[in-house]
């Protein structure tokens, strides 16, 4: 059961109107890195997630993000609110409209005139939000770091907005939002790290013939040598006669065919077959200007 609390988490103060900065915070309303996503992507592991723990720190946050959710459309709401009016109540005449909603930029015309200056589940350049922005897979230890990166993404976004805005009370909001972003990646982390062992994700442990195998397979000026695939932490592969058919194999495809299939692909392969000496005039050469009629028809 969710019960609603009319107060925001955080205080919305908007200086002056804005649409295009209105546009740009649609990026955490209904972009991949925003809100919605986040809430639907917590609350939908929680449903299934079967830890005490961890289910009752994924609705916690789950119903936070809800309410982050809340604060950004109500910023977008404020920044858009004159811009709606005049357009409502055509208080200009139709150039100065016309002149006001395209001056804002940032495609801000879209939902002024599409959404009426509300906050629409879109990102800022008009993509509709999608449920493909929702990665769970179901496996905790794989969770977990997915919603890792998603806070740290997210925050980034946070950051980027902060950087485009010099309202103070917007600038205020989304930094509570960006540091709320930065303590969930914190509850995430604790709760992967509670889980041991946690690594490789899953039940299945990593075949140990190539657990720990680096293959260096960009060699050349720019290559470059760290604990990220060094001889202190991983088994080096650097020859490459070494980094084909790694399980001893001669590196083809293969299957068994039953005789029915076999005769099929044989005479699939017959009909479709190449003939190397042919060489016909192509619809290419045709239209192409070198060729000459003469010569080629000849």
């Amino acid at each position: 059961m969710f019960a609603h609390n009319k107060r925001l988490q955080y205080t919305v103060r908007v200086a002056e109107t804005n649409p295009g900065l209105a546009n740009l915070l649609l990026e955490q309303f209904g972009g991949p890195q925003g809100e919605l996503a986040a809430a639907c992507r917590y609350f939908t592991q929680y449903i299934g997630e079967d830890d005490p723990g961890r289910k009752d720190m994924l609705i916690d946050i789950a119903t936070e993000e809800l309410s982050h959710l809340e604060i950004i459309g109500h910023l977008v709401a404020m920044l858009n609110k004159g811009a709606k009016g005049e357009l409502a109540e055509a208080v200009d005449t139709e150039a100065e409209l016309y002149q006001k909603l395209h001056g804002a930029g940032n495609d801000s015309h879209v939902t002024q005139v599409l959404y009426g200056g509300g906050p629409a589940l879109t990102n800022s350049g008009g993509q509709l939000w999608s449920a493909g922005y929702i990665d769970t897979i179901g496996e905790p230890t794989a969770d977990l770091r997915s919603n890792i990166a998603a806070e740290a993404r997210a925050k980034i976004v946070y950051e980027r907005l902060i950087n485009v805005t010099d309202d103070p009370g917007v600038k205020d909001a989304l930094i509570f939002l960006m540091t709320r972003e930065a303590a969930h990646l914190k509850s995430f982390e604790k709760a992967l790290y509670s889980i041991s062992p946690n690594f490789p994700p899953g039940k299945l442990p990593a075949d140990p013939e190539f657990a720990d195998t680096y293959f260096n397979l960009s060699q050349g000026e720019g290559a470059m040598e760290g604990p990220w695939n060094n001889e202190a932490n991983f088994r080096r592969v650097d020859q490459w006669d070494e980094m084909s058919a790694v399980d001893g194999g001669d590196g083809a495809a293969s299957v068994n065919l039953s005789d029915k299939e076999a005769q099929v692909v044989k005479a699939m392969a017959v009909r479709t077959a190449s003939d190397p000496m042919a060489d016909p005039v192509t619809g290419a050469e045709l239209g192409s200007s070198d060729f000459d009629d003469d010569d080629d028809l000849a």
